[in-house]
């Protein structure tokens, strides 16, 4: 039986590989994976991605769809589409290319597909992934060399002293000639900075030695720390002054870290209110490579959601508003040590559990996490109405426990916290039937467009940094995730940091992140017949 021989250029050197039998004609991928050289076929070998790509230096291939012969010096070949067709050939293996990563969980938040250990930035050893978000910011410092996260770093984003929401700082800007100086400012000097120099000490890092960063975040976080004027996103039609990417110095942005050859790159987006956080979180959790339907969904300050369906996207975004990341609250807190992350409770008399992150021996306050427990065990019980407020035959047995306040009665959970009592009050209950209402009531718009059902998505990708210690069966329950399964969900964290993550390592992906943005159909809910209806519809608890 004749062999056919590959000649295989890697960055790690020249190979020969001898091909024979039933293994010539498997998929390209297929044979170079049997034969210790397995490439990034993160879409799963239909084709779909760049990942897998290869360059064809001498002889032809067989194209898999039709058979046609594809001849050297040709542009890169998906070698998942290519077929061995009887006669040697010399390729090369592009680094990115190359598998060197399987999905994994890396800190708050999963990765669901294979990448290649190419940076976005050749030649740097050190590189930042940030996830700039309205009300907080993360910061991933890694070795490029490895793909390791070396150090990271999260804090408040320092804007929020100008406002809670985007709307407000974009309206700052509109008011105020001085104001994006202020913003940009709070975000680069005041917030990324420090994390990094955070991060770098972790690991014994200089800041100078840092040679990148990619940064994900809303349209809005972008545009304010690039020292762009937001304002047209807050009048309509909502007319950003960029979605693609863009790459400057860290000096331009006012950022402290690297030589004069370090870039910040600005990740794209595929509109103005649904941003580059969720284009990184299609891409880590491998949304753009699904053939769906598949939904994302960010509750975050800003409510984000995409859905797809064979080759369509459609996004939307509903002001959910900082309440699941404890912002606003009576005694809510982020999910840091000391945070409270369950609550289960019980009458007869009435006590709460309280579950703490870390081994803190007084609660610090309650994240949202805890938030949806209480709302599903509240109403579980008979504690709460399903309007919210507080039942008046608990009220009537619940002793000093419940105290009427300056907005309505308020439940305490917990007597002797680090910062004095713990409390959940009916304002608090108020703002989170709010925010839950604007997620459930998007989303069902957006299912409706579609003429889709909640039994119809095959996985929803649930995005944003509560999520992941959330109870799924509280979420469904409260009526967060209403009409959904526990078995349809996935918890995937802070993709917005993982996206960032992922091109930092695999430049590659930038292009196929970019190319989803470009896909998207944006589509604005406060025109959608029956969003309002919907949004009212949630305001309670089920």
């Amino acid at each position: 039986m004749t062999a056919e021989h590959i000649g295989l250029q890697t960055p790690d050197g020249r190979h020969e590989l001898a091909v024979a039998g039933a293994e010539a004609s498997l998929p390209l991928s297929e044979v170079l994976r049997l034969r210790g050289f397995p490439l990034n076929t993160r879409c799963g070998g239909r084709g779909l991605c760049g990942g897998c790509e290869i360059e064809l230096r001498a002889g032809s291939l067989g194209r898999a769809a039709d058979g046609a012969r594809v001849a050297a010096g040709a542009a890169r070949l998906r070698s998942c589409q290519m077929r061995l067709r009887g006669e040697d050939v010399e390729i090369a293996l592009p680094a990115g290319s190359l598998l060197r990563h399987d999905p994994a969980v890396v800190a708050e938040f999963r990765i669901n597909i294979p990448w290649a250990r190419d940076p976005l930035v050749p030649g740097v050893r050190y590189g930042a992934a940030v996830d700039v978000g309205t009300t907080t910011v993360a910061l991933l410092l890694c070795d490029l060399g490895t793909g390791a996260v070396v150090g990271d770093a999260s804090s408040f984003n320092a804007q929020i002293r100008f406002g809670e929401d985007v709307i407000t700082r974009i309206q700052r800007c509109s008011a105020d000639p001085e104001a994006l100086g202020q913003l940009q400012r709070a975000v680069a000097a005041e917030t990324i900075t420090p994390l990094l120099r955070e991060a770098c000490g972790q690991c014994g890092v200089a800041p100078g030695d840092v040679g990148a960063m990619a940064v994900a975040g809303n349209t809005t976080m972008l545009h304010l720390l690039a020292g762009v004027d937001p304002t047209p996103m807050g009048v309509h039609p909502f007319r950003p002054a960029f979605l693609g990417h863009r790459t400057y110095s860290p000096r331009d942005v006012g950022l402290a870290f690297g030589g004069s050859a370090a870039q910040v790159h600005l990740l794209p987006g595929p509109a103005a209110y649904v941003g580059a956080d969720l284009a990184a979180g299609m891409v880590a959790t491998g949304m753009i490579y699904d053939e769906g339907p598949a939904l994302l969904i960010d509750v975050g300050t800003n409510g984000e959601i995409i859905a797809k369906v064979g080759d369509r996207l459609v996004g939307c975004a509903t002001a959910a508003g900082p309440a699941f990341e404890g912002s606003g609250l009576t005694s809510g807190t982020r999910a840091v040590r000391g945070a409270i992350e369950r609550i289960r409770l019980r009458t007869g008399p009435f006590a709460a559990e309280l579950g703490l992150i870390g081994a803190a021996d007084r609660p610090l306050g309650i994240c949202g996490s805890a938030y949806v427990d209480f709302l599903w065990e509240a109403r579980r019980l008979g504690i709460l109405q399903a309007n919210g407020r507080f039942d008046g035959a608990f009220c009537s047995r619940a002793g000093d426990a419940i105290e009427a306040g300056t907005y309505g009665r308020r439940l305490r959970l917990n007597a002797s916290a680090s910062t004095g009592a713990i409390w959940i009050s009916e304002l608090d209950i108020a703002r989170l039937l709010q925010a839950k209402a604007a997620i459930a009531a998007g989303t069902s718009t957006l299912l409706h467009l579609l003429g889709k059902a909640p039994a119809d998505f095959r996985r929803i990708y649930l995005a944003g940094g509560f999520g992941f210690h959330l109870s799924l069966e509280h979420a469904i329950g409260c009526g967060l995730l209403a009409g959904f399964g526990a078995g349809q969900v996935q918890v995937v964290g802070n993709t917005s940091l993982g996206g960032a993550y992922l091109v930092l390592n695999d430049r590659s992906l930038l292009g196929e992140m970019a190319g989803a943005c470009r896909a998207m159909e944006a589509v604005e809910l406060n025109l959608q017949p029956g969003f309002e209806d919907a949004y009212i519809d949630n305001l309670v608890l089920p």
